[in-house]
């Protein structure tokens, strides 16, 4: 929730600037009644209570506001006087029940233009989110907009309204319109605009939204920290099977540049390799390790060598039942063996090969995870080189288990790796 709270502030933070400033600056008593006659005895309370709004004693100013109101017999022009100081005063004092009020009170009174009235409405709605009051926030930014209001500020003072009343249903759909209209414009779309839809989606668990979200943050704004977000995040999901795909988020993180833990995640990545029938692989992660001189190193640099060697030996041992390996899957009744044997062949140098496996894989059928199938198809064509391919596999993959997850965030990063 940390991004989403520098969200808040951002959208506060130019409403604020898009009313020019300090309170009084566009509301208050020399606006409210620069054509009304105030007597002396509530001209000078106003008068006083303008000075502390100006030098931001709004309490003072809050309080100074009722010697005017105590004044018998005071005309309408006094009173639209007393309640233009007062929304100034309670704008700067976070008071934005009394602001409304102060509004609907010089509103009714004939005493604010239609552009008036649209800034008043602005500084309302901004005021209650930043007092969390998401739910006044939204029904005056919902009240802005039926008005005939148009401030992007207040779009994103909406949206963020609606995401912290609960409301994901109207979040998405504001927000991916907002995002289609930059794209039409010509223009990216903010980086929070599509940090908000990402937590809407995760919130409301709307699958095709997110992959909106996640796509375009990281068409837009790649770099190693957002994939991190990205990729820690998708253990979170309650669909996602984190432990049937512990490799495969390892996979992503060391294209990405997510190796964040040094060399423990770089040993940890190669053991599961190995263990899942890729030893080429492990000794992979293990030489890329060495060469970024994060093994090899230190107390630790005799447990990495063994751990080269391991992979080494592992590899070897592959190679000497390479033949029975394959007889056995050529007369197993499922084509999971054939799905193994390929993406160790596409790791091993021999991607050709396995990707010939891997198909032959997901002809025979009867495989106990056809979705993870096509997801190492991909694979397997990205080692071979082959990226059209590699991405009309990852593409075809479907499912909520985490596979089409997975897959999307190949095809982005496959696209990203060619710019």
């Amino acid at each position: 929730m940390k991004i989403l709270k520098s969200m808040v502030a951002v959208a506060v933070g130019a409403l604020a600037l898009s009313l020019n400033g300090a309170p009084g600056a566009e509301f208050g008593f020399s606006q409210a009644s620069a054509q009304d006659s105030v007597r002396r005895e509530v001209g000078t309370p106003l008068t006083e209570a303008s000075r502390l709004v100006k030098s931001g004693k709004y309490k003072e100013a809050l309080a100074k506001l009722r010697e005017a109101e105590a004044v018998g017999g005071r005309t309408a022009g006094e009173n639209n006087a007393i309640e233009g100081v007062r929304f100034s005063a309670a704008m700067g004092a976070n008071e934005p029940d009394t602001m409304a009020r102060s509004f609907d009170a010089l509103k009714g009174a004939g005493k604010l233009s239609q552009a008036q009235q649209l800034q008043y409405m602005e500084a309302i709605a901004g005021t209650y989110l930043r007092n969390k009051d998401n739910g006044k926030a939204l029904n005056w930014a919902q009240r802005y907009f039926k008005e005939g209001g148009s401030s992007p500020t207040m779009k994103q003072v909406q949206q963020n309204a609606q995401f912290l009343s609960g409301d994901m249903t109207s979040t998405i759909k504001d927000t991916l319109e907002e995002i289609a209209a930059d794209e039409r414009a010509g223009r990216a779309p903010s980086k929070d605009k599509l940090n908000l839809l990402l937590f809407a989606a995760q919130k409301k668990g709307d699958a095709n939204a997110e992959s909106v979200a996640t796509e375009k943050l990281l068409n837009f704004y790649p770099d190693p920290k957002l994939w991190a977000q990205i990729l820690g995040g998708l253990p979170q999901k309650k669909s996602f099977d984190s432990n049937r795909f512990q490799l495969d988020l390892y996979r992503l993180r060391l294209a990405t540049g997510n190796m964040s833990r040094g060399a423990e995640d770089y040993m940890e990545m190669a053991q599961l390799a190995a263990q899942a029938g890729y030893p080429e692989e492990g000794k992979q992660v293990v030489d890329k390790g060495f060469a970024a001189g994060v093994l090899g190193q230190g107390a630790e640099g005799a447990r990495h060598k063994r751990l080269a060697d391991l992979m080494i030996k592992k590899i070897g041992e592959g190679k000497a039942a390479a033949a029975a390996n394959e007889k056995a899957a050529d007369e197993a009744r499922d084509g999971n063996a054939f799905v193994t044997l390929g993406l160790a062949n596409a790791f091993g140098g021999n991607a050709k090969k396995g990707i010939s496996q891997i198909e032959q894989g997901i002809a025979k059928g009867n495989l106990k995870r056809p979705e993870d199938a096509k997801l190492y198809l991909g694979l397997a064509h990205m080692l071979a080189g082959e990226g059209a391919k590699a991405q009309a596999a990852w593409r075809s993959v479907k499912g909520t288990d985490g596979a089409a997850d997975l897959a999307r965030l190949w095809v982005i990063h496959s696209r990203s790796a060619k710019r």
